[in-house]
């Protein structure tokens, strides 16, 4: 019989803190490179989907096949790898991780049909689900959940900077290298980021779960940890941005090179103000959390994201069919999305320091399925207009708002006032 499970404790510091060489900048910047493997593995292709259309003579649907799937196997993979960080530690699963991400990225760009292009990036974002997942457990390792909070801001500033730095460059790669090129560029970001995983990454997790894989045990801390009030309502938040996001990933392209005629190269530019944009959201955020708090903070993110949904409407049923009236409006998203996830990423992890990588796992999972849910949808619906863009980001937005202002408010504070 398997042992009893021992109780995860909530709302504290972990056991101790670990001592590492790693300096505090770097750890940033690793960590700003992990969680930007996110963005740099979708947003550095997407100037290449409506060539990689041409390319393989197959209907805008079919290709956005590569995105969904991706972020499918990117979701569900965090499950296992939370696990297995909690049981051998972040740097075993980073390396081995980042490892299968590299390989996966070159079979990418080689990939003869686009079956195999699909089956390849299905393994490229199984094996990102250990970058991002460990990342964010490495921040409950190291901070309580308020310094936690500050310091997931400032990864998700570079995050930011290097998403906007993705799409103008996967436009200029596809312009002038071709489709293909875009992908062996992810090839190329994923060594630069194993090499220095392995070179400076030491170790956080201080008490190792030697039962985290023990099936019983998988199962009651998933369980304890998905019905838990405060990670459902910061999940639920984290996961309608996500998916508000991805709707404008999965149509922009279409949208702005197709339909308003955009080149690759603005388009990838206008990508780039998208992300500044986030970044402003982050620095934002960093500052509120000081001044007012977590709640106020959300409150703000949340109205922001709602005006963003509203104004796309509004522009939208007044007949208003240029490049700004998409653009602007996602700019303002960006802006309460930079608020909103630092907060609500982090306070769904906050409650469990004794299980961070498996909390962060979850967390990941419904923010990916989410997603890719999202993209079925759009895949049914996407007609060649800026409607399905319109529909799903005012329903997002309106999630964002009604989570953030009831349910966050409510139960998110909780038992704790560290957040």
């Amino acid at each position: 019989m398997p042992s009893k499970s021992t109780p995860i404790p909530e709302h504290t510091s972990p056991p101790a803190r670990p001592t590492s060489r790693t300096s505090p900048r770097l750890l940033i910047l690793l960590l700003s490179l992990l969680m930007g493997l996110q963005p740099v593995s979708t947003d550095l292709y997407l100037p290449a989907l409506p060539a990689m259309s041409e390319g393989f003579g197959v209907h805008v649907s079919q290709v956005q096949l590569t995105l969904s799937a991706m972020l499918l196997a990117f979701g569900c993979s965090q499950l296992f790898w939370g696990p297995l960080s909690d049981r051998f530690g972040r740097r075993p699963v980073l390396l081995w991780g980042m490892a299968a991400y590299v390989v996966a990225a070159i079979g990418s760009s080689l990939a003869p049909s686009l079956g195999w292009l699909v089956v390849w990036r299905m393994l490229q974002g199984a094996a990102l689900g250990s970058a991002v997942m460990t990342a964010r457990a490495v921040v409950r390792d190291l901070h309580t959940p308020t310094e936690g909070a500050r310091v997931m801001s400032t990864a998700l500033t570079g995050l930011g900077l290097i998403a906007g730095l993705s799409a103008p460059i996967g436009g200029l790669l596809t312009q002038f290298f071709g489709w293909r090129a875009s992908l062996a560029a992810l090839a190329i970001f994923g060594a630069v980021v194993l090499a220095m995983i392995a070179w400076r990454f030491e170790e956080t997790l201080t008490a190792k779960r030697l039962n985290a894989l023990h099936p019983g045990e998988m199962l009651r801390t998933w369980l304890r940890i998905g019905r838990h009030p405060r990670f459902l309502v910061f999940s639920a938040v984290a996961s309608s941005g996500n998916a508000g996001l991805f709707t404008y990933l999965v149509t922009s392209s279409f949208i702005l090179i197709r339909l308003h005629g955009l080149s690759q190269v603005s388009y990838g530019f206008c990508m780039a103000s998208m992300s500044l944009c986030y970044v402003a959201g982050t620095m934002v955020c960093r500052r509120l959390l000081l001044r007012v708090g977590l709640q106020r903070t959300m409150d703000i993110g949340a109205g922001i994201s709602l005006t963003s949904g509203l104004l796309l409407a509004g522009l939208f049923a007044f007949d208003v069919r240029t490049v700004w009236a998409v653009v602007l409006p996602m700019n303002l998203f960006l802006v309460g999305h930079g608020i909103n996830q630092p907060c609500s990423q982090n306070g769904a992890i906050a409650p469990f320091p004794e299980a961070a990588g498996t909390a962060a796992a979850l967390n990941g999972f419904c923010m990916m399925m989410t997603a890719f849910l999202v993209g079925l949808w759009l895949g049914e619906h996407m007609d060649g207009t800026e409607l399905p863009l319109v529909q799903g980001l005012l329903f997002w937005s309106c999630i964002i708002a009604l989570v953030s202002w009831v349910l966050v408010r409510r139960f998110g504070t909780r038992a704790s006032s560290a957040v």
